[in-house]
């Protein structure tokens, strides 16, 4: 099972540490490596909450989202997305991009860092709201009962996540602006643009997760008319409406987690340039750690993990959370990579071992009412 899922896996990490040998010898092949393990550290809680949406997927989609889906994250999230940016920043043509990265890498990774802002406030207001929208829901489950049980009375608010989040990207605009203009006004527009991108990473999300929501809803309908009339249309089949409609449903999922892995690449691209400016090698230490990734998540949605670790979920989201707030504060100040990995690492561990500890407690239970209904029938015997 676990070479079945991680085979494709292996044999990218096989391919991209040669091919870093044959770039620039044994150095990039550190390099590589190393930004590797940062990718997968950085991207762990995408991981979870991405097998929670895949797990509503079938077996072919499940397969889209691991060879369409990865060309799209390693080529277009770890190479194409930071040319294109240095292209719009600095009004270069495409070619051109592509040229001063490979010839001017100290040119290349200023323009990145100058796009920083608003590629994090995007960034930060789509992850943002994804963590809003979790805690502000009502769940069977909880984790932190003692936060979670307020947040879900006041979820019942319309609107209110999105009015958190324009309150908090109203501030890290107005605070970067001010600070810009103490360090001399040069970079006063910033806070426009700052704006105006976290603006489009809110309407992103609900324009995405909203179509997204509304077609699994339909489709969970349908398949609930479909369940009440089965024994009645057993040699009919499924209607061809229904199976269209799973499509569509499938479909903007897809979209959806597309939109949520680049969400979350933003810092691994951006955390890279403290390792190295190559874009060449770049791409491969990221592209193999994105790989392992998406991996993870057909690893959690076949294992069934999810539901055995039933706070797993929570802790990740808790990390999205988490993580959304320090791209927002890199607007302005810089935070390292590791504190960054860290606390999603730590809120992730935290809910495992809150969901061992749950499921230990279950079989005690179990295991004693187990007893005590074998004493009753003994003593009734």
């Amino acid at each position: 099972m676990v070479l079945k899922t991680f085979g494709w896996s292996f044999a990218v990490t096989a391919l991209g540490l040669v091919a870093a040998v044959f770039y620039g010898g044994w150095t990039a092949f550190g390099v590589v490596a190393i930004l590797s393990v940062l990718e997968i550290s950085l991207s762990f809680d995408n991981a979870v909450v991405n097998a929670g949406i895949l797990k509503k997927m079938n077996a072919f989609w499940q397969k889209i989202f691991l060879t369409i889906g990865i060309l799209i994250a390693v080529f277009g999230m770890r190479l194409i997305f930071p040319v294109v940016i240095v292209a719009l920043s600095a009004q270069l043509g495409p070619i051109e991009a592509v040229d001063l990265a490979l010839t001017d890498k100290d040119q290349y990774q200023q323009y990145v860092t100058d796009a920083h802002p608003s590629i994090a406030a995007f960034g930060g207001m789509f992850l943002l709201m994804i963590f809003l929208d979790f805690i502000f829901e009502d769940r069977d489950i909880k984790w932190l009962g003692w936060l979670e049980r307020p947040l879900a009375k006041a979820g019942k608010i319309d609107m209110l996540s999105v009015c958190i989040a324009l309150i908090v990207l109203l501030i890290s605009s107005i605070t970067f602006g001010a600070n810009a203009h103490q360090h001399g006004g040069t970079h006063a527009d910033k806070a426009e643009t700052v704006l105006l991108a976290g603006i489009a990473g809110l309407i992103t999300y609900m324009i995405v997760g909203g179509l997204s929501s509304y077609f699994e809803d339909k489709l969970e309908e349908e398949e609930e008319r479909e369940h009440e009339a089965e024994e009645q249309a057993a040699r009919e089949g499924k209607p061809k409406s229904a199976i269209k409609l799973a499509g569509k449903a499938a479909f903007f999922m897809f979209l959806y987690l597309e939109v949520l892995d680049a969400s979350f690449s933003f810092d691994g691209v951006i955390g890279a340039f403290a390792i190295t400016n190559d874009i060449v090698l770049m791409a491969l230490g990221l592209g193999i750690g994105a790989m392992y990734v998406r991996s993870l998540t057909v690893y959690l949605v076949r294992e069934g993990t999810l539901d055995d670790y039933v706070y797993l979920e929570h802790g990740a989201h808790y990390a999205i959370g988490a993580l959304a707030m320090v791209l927002l504060v890199t607007i302005q100040y810089e935070i390292n990579e590791f504190i960054t990995g860290s606390i999603g690492v730590i809120l992730i561990a935290a809910s495992f071992w809150s969901s061992v500890r749950r499921n230990r407690a279950i079989a005690a239970a179990e295991g004693k009412a187990g007893s005590d209904e074998k004493t009753e029938v003994s003593s009734g015997v």
